[in-house]
């Protein structure tokens, strides 16, 4: 079998500590690489960039940022939404006020605004957890919502409440087309994406997981509390923030506060529950399936109906069948489709032994 790690010995503790340790996961993920950044772009048509992927990249964004909160160190949060409208709206207010910053920077400042923003209301989960921690997350969703729909400076005192990102371009290159915003995105999402995966193995990860698992054990062995769950508030918030500032800038163009209610939280909450908690990939796998399985529905709807059933009906639909899968995964499959697809690889490891 292709996929077999046997021979393939580790004699450094660099070696030992990679990030795809075996020789076929460097070559799956450099395919993959390969695949993402140049035959996507001359396949792919202006529908399926703007309208699928560019979306799934800026939802797997998000949902990677609660990932790192809720699925690493175990911090429940109801809103991610919130911290996606802090990023974004900073952005925006950073370059109408000072024109001359390049819109990366302002990425940057939306992340890092919402990333203090997070910090601010993760002091509560130094005395709650649970359930009371998730109505503190949730009471952030709806005073940052209120505060950007009633305060005018926000908005640059717009009438409609409505921000318009301003032109972006990068040494001297216009980024107006599907094709280039998608490869922006997609070179922030991958960075993102490392970065998380090396901050989970290093101490700090370690001590989220720790923490996770069990706090009052993790803190008589040493772990700072207080420091290990802000330092997933900010991390996390900072991710979230920078999703909403591509999601501002590049998916819409045009965004109201109410583009991150309520809804959009729980939507990347049930992305990071399918896709698998404490994962990476389960982020990318949760967003594709809650991008996917709409379009999936809709075209079997009107193939197998001839369009007699109305839209209505299969949005309801949609949602009974997301029910579905989130019991589903809640009680077979805890760790979502992420573990499934590693118990796959676990079995073809030792095939055709597999236990």
């Amino acid at each position: 079998m292709i996929y077999r790690e046997s021979g393939q010995f580790k004699t450094t503790y660099k070696a030992d500590q990679a990030i795809l340790p075996i020789f076929q996961d460097k070559v799956a993920m450099s395919l993959l690489m390969l695949f993402a950044f140049v035959v996507i772009p001359f396949i792919a048509d202006d529908y399926w960039l703007s309208s699928i992927l560019i979306p799934f990249l800026a939802l797997s964004l998000a949902a990677l940022g609660l990932n790192v909160l809720t699925g690493y160190a175990g911090q429940i949060s109801l809103g991610t939404a919130a911290f996606m409208a802090v990023g974004a709206f900073a952005a925006y207010n950073l370059q109408v006020r000072v024109p001359e910053v390049p819109f990366l920077i302002a990425f940057i400042w939306g992340g890092l605004c919402s990333a203090s923003i997070g910090i601010l209301f993760g002091l509560p989960s130094l005395r709650i957890k649970g359930f009371y921690l998730a109505v503190a997350t949730l009471a952030a969703q709806f005073f940052i919502e209120w505060l950007l729909t009633n305060f005018g400076w926000f908005t640059n005192y717009d009438s409609s409440g409505v921000i318009t990102a301003p032109p972006m371009g990068i040494f001297g290159f216009a980024i107006d087309n599907p094709l280039s915003k998608y490869l922006l995105v997609l070179t922030i999402v991958v960075l993102c994406a490392f970065a998380v995966r090396n901050l989970a193995r290093s101490e700090i990860g370690r001590a989220w997981m720790a923490v996770r698992d069990m706090d009052i054990a993790a803190e008589a062995i040493g772990i700072n509390l207080m420091k290990t769950k802000l330092i997933a508030f900010g991390v996390s918030s900072f991710l979230c923030g920078l999703a909403g500032a591509l999601w501002a800038y590049i998916v819409l163009g045009t965004v109201e506060p109410q583009a991150f209610d309520i809804m959009r939280s729980f939507e990347i909450l049930f992305m990071v529950v399918i896709g698998g908690l404490g994962s990476v990939s389960g982020a990318f796998l949760g967003a594709g399936f809650m991008i996917l399985l709409p379009i999936l529905l809709n075209n079997l709807g009107s193939i197998i109906t001839g369009s007699a059933i109305s839209t209505e009906t299969i949005a309801h639909i949609e949602f009974m069948i997301f029910g579905a899968f989130i019991i589903f995964f809640l009680i077979v499959e805890p760790n979502g489709l992420a573990r499934l697809w590693q118990i796959a690889k676990e079995k073809l490891r030792l095939w055709p032994f597999p236990y």
